[in-house]
């Protein structure tokens, strides 16, 4: 079986597509092969302190309310906060009235970059004291016991995370938006914990204080390192164009400029090797200041002589307007000479001033949250990992929340999600960064990876298509034999996910990999612009009540009902030119007709989610305290 050269437009990308579905299920295999059940925490250590941190920023007030109160009544010591990022005064007095902490932005921000969420979180890690950060949206109600759950963990000092599950109680059995994600958290969280490689979710979660301020720091010393090697080889351009220049200065300038130049490829190299920032950045100052004396001397003698060559050119006075005039003997004689250095040395030391410790472009010189993503959660944890911390995935649900209740809501909330990840994918790829080990790079690799599977869904939705219309072969085996080596791995492919999600519902996440195929398109473009062409993606949060309900949302899935009615309108085709005799093979139709039923049953989710309507809210439960006995979903 190969493929069909004649027909490369769809063979190609096919065969592109079934790599890529080949490649994605050894990821899953990989993540699932050292799943990891872990029981309950141990004991926690007497004294550690806990902030519960509330991150908010226009949802109801009541609903922040709600969260607060069962924050601050967690039976374990602990000190509640809630981060209104809208700065809200009826938040503030009724976070007063709770008797919890409230804090808001401080004046640094204004006018500065806010970075979402993340720049919430750096806010606040400013303002508190705790050893470890509980961090809840504003919707996620917590369990009393949640801290005495989880904290134990940290006995370990190497544990930076411990995530729990995000449970919904808003959400129907059939489950039509796909919210609950029970393989996800289940199967592939407890897979990616046995490679220490467990993800922070941005809730429900606990950190330890130290390990984000590490990580703040480092990162702060490597964007003064960038901004340091990005003025060095700026400096390095002006002298390299001076240098050619130096044919009217003098000796000894000409030799300081040269000086000047080995100086600045030797800072280059030095900072490349690893000396510190302070020491590279003060030797090639203390170079600068040397130059820019002997270059000011010889400068000055230069200029005098400047002056008297210009006194001594021929000039008259112009007898009407009285004014000095250069004729042409003049302006040769200027054009001719050459003119000091000066200039260049003075460009690379503003160059070096303009590198400020400070980091004036910013509220913070050190911020511990990653702001490089709309996804803070990931591009932070996989930091944490890269540092060598560890982290750990606590599978019980302690904490329950609301999932969007409408299919415009949701389609918002997962473009971001995987805008977020593949932002992480193009600046900080995985594969490449350093500190992670070679399972920690599998695993956050296959969660950005999943995300490309828009386009390998345009090739499986085509491929049938040009089939049954058309006769048109990618393969040039599309018979018995085909069959014969396409089905085992089809029925292999989908027991390994029966066994792996035994009791877990996997279906939903089965059908809105391929059914979302253009909200992951979408999300690959614009991410992409986002990080070359600086292009903006803006921060939306999630809507955590209803919007007003509609009709159908023709706007929102018009690209799923053009494949749907392709796809119905191929599957006639081919039964008719097998009515006909005008098919080659009735294995091949079969097949094909198959996959069609397969697309549009897959492909169904997407309407289910159009026309669904949540019910009407009923009172949120009173959470009991957890059995001694873990609780899983």
């Amino acid at each position: 079986m190969s493929v069909y050269w004649e027909h490369w437009w769809i063979a190609v990308p096919l065969a592109l597509a079934e790599t890529y579905a080949l490649v994605d299920a050894f990821l899953f295999t990989v993540t699932v092969w050292r799943s990891r059940e872990r029981g309950p925490a141990p004991e926690p250590e007497p004294g550690t302190t806990v902030d519960v941190l509330i991150t908010t920023y226009n949802e109801p007030v009541e609903m922040v309310v709600e969260t607060a109160r069962a924050a601050r009544d967690i039976t374990y010591p602990h000190t509640t906060w809630v981060l209104d990022d809208g700065a809200r005064p009826e938040m503030a007095a009724a976070a007063a009235e709770l008797g919890v902490g409230y804090l808001t932005r401080s004046p640094d921000w204004a006018d500065k970059p806010r970075h979402a969420k993340a720049g919430n979180l750096n806010n606040a890690l400013f303002a508190t004291e705790g050893e470890l950060l509980l961090i809840l949206d504003a919707d996620q109600i917590p369990d009393p016991a949640i801290l005495t759950r989880t904290v134990g963990w940290f006995r370990d000092p190497e544990v930076a995370l411990v995530q729990t599950p995000q449970w919904f109680t808003n959400v129907t059995d059939s489950d039509p938006l796909g919210s609950q994600a029970p393989l996800f958290y289940g199967p592939i969280q407890q897979g990616k914990d046995g490679w220490n490689a467990a993800f922070f979710c941005g809730s429900n979660a606990l950190l330890r204080r130290e390990a984000l301020m590490q990580l703040g720091i480092v990162g702060y010393v490597r964007e003064v390192e960038v901004a340091v090697a990005d003025a060095l080889r700026a400096a390095d351009r002006i002298l390299s164009r001076a240098a050619k220049d130096l044919g009217g200065a003098t000796p000894r300038a000409a030799e300081a400029m040269r000086t000047l130049r080995r100086e600045a490829k030797e800072a280059r190299a030095l900072l490349a090797a690893g000396t510190p920032v302070a020491d590279v950045t003060y030797r090639f100052r203390e170079a600068v200041a040397t130059a820019s004396r002997e270059v000011v001397e010889d400068d000055v003698a230069t200029m005098r002589a400047d002056l008297a060559a210009v006194a001594a050119l021929p000039v008259r006075v112009d007898g009407e307007g009285g004014q000095l005039v250069l004729d042409d003997v003049a302006v040769d004689a200027l054009a001719d000479r050459e003119w000091s250095p000066l200039g260049a040395v003075a460009s690379v030391r503003d160059i070096l001033r303009a590198v400020d410790v400070d980091r004036p472009d910013e509220a913070q010189p050190v911020m511990p949250m990653a702001t490089i993503s709309v996804t803070e959660d990931m591009a932070t944890c996989m930091r944490l990992h890269a540092q060598g911390w560890r982290s750990v995935y606590h599978h019980e649900v302690l904490a329950h929340g609301l999932a969007p209740e409408d299919l415009g809501t949701m389609l918002g909330q997962r473009l971001r999600w995987a805008q977020g990840t593949l932002q992480v994918l193009l600046r900080e790829n995985p594969l490449t960064k350093r500190g992670l080990a070679p399972g920690q790079r599998l695993m956050y690799f296959a969660t950005m990876w999943s995300y490309l599977s828009g386009f390998a869904a345009l090739a499986f939705l085509a491929a049938p298509v040009a089939y049954l219309t058309y006769g048109v072969l990618p393969v040039h085996a599309y018979g018995l034999t085909f069959l014969m080596l396409f089905a085992p791995y089809v029925v292999m492919n989908q027991l390994m996910f029966v066994v792996v999600g035994y009791g877990v519902r996997t279906w939903r996440g089965h059908q809105y990999s391929l059914a979302l195929f253009p909200l992951w398109i979408r999300a690959c473009t614009t991410a992409a612009a986002n990080v070359f062409l600086k292009r903006p993606l803006g921060f939306v949060v999630t809507p955590k009540t209803r919007t007003a309900g509609g009709g159908f949302p023709v706007r929102l899935v018009w690209p799923q009902l053009l494949a749907t009615v392709v796809l119905v309108l191929a599957a006639i085709a081919g039964v008719v030119r097998l009515w006909t005799g005008a098919a080659d093979s009735v294995i091949g139709t079969g097949v094909n007709l198959a996959w069609v039923v397969y697309d549009l049953v897959v492909m169904s989710v997407i309407f289910q989610a159009a026309l669904y309507r949540a019910p009407e809210p009923e009172p949120a439960p009173v959470l009991a305290p957890l059995p001694e006995k873990e609780h899983t979903p």
